[in-house]
């Protein structure tokens, strides 16, 4: 008699690896902190450590989110751009080149002074972009859209566009960058981002909100700073590759692109439950239970680890870290019957770099009746000792697909 299979519930906890942290004591926040939750699904289950691209690669949230689902990032990846545009509903259509954008704040000769315009967010976002329609560039349309916080999405719809540009983006707070052509056929589109930033700042520098914002002591969101072109991306549907359903619960726009351009669906949460420091991680944990009742497969992304990595704040990640052990703990006590449950993270967000990093990160498996480990804590060196070992991104959903007994033998 065939195995009854098992749903299988991922929770993410975006950047939650770390280094080590000096006002911590020399230990990560995860090593540091007391999470008899996190630590009872490792105890209970098996425990490793996961590259989420490969050992040394530093992900980006969007690369690490295709690999967790079984995809090559190297094959499937086109670009943030148009990944943030699919998940905020923009409709992308052949020929269109999408850029994700920051709000940022800039003085008077374009050095940035922040670029996230003092983490800026909804409704001030709504208002600004609203003084951004209509923008015509030399035949081409430019339509804005803003996603979580300081987020924004630029879609160029026209004819002879390329996504092959470089980004506005420093990365990091210094003068803006222009964008440039990386061929011919590209240059057309490096003028029109050029032309775009101009009058963005042209439209922005003056708008009563950001009046508003400088009155109060306040970061101006006096322009949008584009990264990330690309067109939009054609990737085998997860149901066909896996032979599942699958949903996402997240609140970051391009987290839900990422899935949505997978083929997952985008489950319905409600308000409070966005990508922000203080989301309702428990309202957004039992809409994630709920879809288990209606999906085989569900993926849950918690931003608000990564935020306080990008903050370079240890004693921000902590409390962050008590409010992940509640989730668990919620999951725990309303552990669902017949599901492998996944703990990990997507990357690593030390505070000391206040960025991503190539490190492994924690990873546990828990189901019931499984084969336990020696791992007992949910850290990254509490979990280095499970028999995982240390496996790749692309590896984890094989291995929980098998655990759920929804693989097909290869081989006679």
């Amino acid at each position: 008699m065939p195995a009854p299979k098992k749903r299988i519930l991922f929770v993410i906890m975006d950047g939650l690896g770390d280094r080590a942290c000096p006002e911590l004591r020399g230990m990560t926040p995860l090593q540091y902190m007391r999470t008899p939750n996190l630590d009872w699904f490792v105890d209970h289950g098996q425990g490793g450590l996961m590259d989420p691209i490969s050992p040394g690669i530093r992900p980006g949230s969007d690369t690490a989110h295709l690999a967790i689902l079984g995809y090559d990032p190297g094959e499937s990846y086109t670009g943030r751009g148009p990944l943030e545009a699919i998940g905020i509903g923009l409709d992308m259509q052949p020929g269109d080149i999408a850029l994700r954008c920051n709000f940022a704040t800039v003085d008077d000769s374009l050095e940035i002074i922040d670029r996230r315009a003092g983490r800026i967010r909804e409704p001030e976002t709504t208002e600004l972009v609203e003084s951004l329609e209509d923008m015509d560039i030399d035949g081409i349309e430019c339509i804005v859209r803003e996603s979580t916080e300081h987020r924004a999405v630029l879609l160029l719809r026209g004819e002879g566009l390329s996504s092959n540009i470089t980004d506005a983006d420093p990365g990091g707070d210094t003068h803006l960058l222009m964008c440039e052509g990386r061929d011919e056929e590209s240059e057309f589109t490096a003028y029109v981002v050029n032309r775009f930033m101009e009058e963005c700042y042209e439209r922005l520098r003056n708008h009563p909100t950001n009046r508003k914002r400088s009155a109060a002591g306040l970061m101006p969101a006096n322009i949008l700073v584009p990264r990330g072109a690309g067109c939009y991306p054609h990737i085998e549907p997860f149901q066909e590759k896996y032979g599942i359903t699958g949903a996402c619960v997240a609140g970051m726009g391009m987290i839900k692109g990422v899935c949505k351009a997978c083929g997952l669906d985008i489950y319905p949460l409600p308000d409070g439950c966005d990508g922000s420091l203080d989301s309702d991680l428990i309202t957004k944990t039992q809409c994630a239970l709920e879809a288990l009742n209606e999906y085989d497969f569900v993926l849950m992304n918690i931003k608000a680890a990564d935020i306080a990595g990008h903050n370079g704040n240890p004693k921000e990640k902590c409390d962050v870290i008590r409010d992940l052990d509640a989730v668990a703990g919620f999951i725990k006590e309303r552990l669902p019957e017949d599901t492998v449950i996944v703990l990990t993270c997507d990357h690593c967000t030390p505070c000391i770099l206040e960025d991503h990093s190539g490190d492994p990160v924690p990873v546990a498996i828990f189901t019931r009746d499984m084969v336990r480990d020696e791992a007992s804590e949910f850290s990254e060196t509490g979990c280095s000792k499970g028999s995982l070992g240390r496996i790749r991104g692309m590896d984890l959903l094989n291995i929980c697909m098998d655990l759920a007994n929804r693989t097909e033998k290869f081989g006679s």
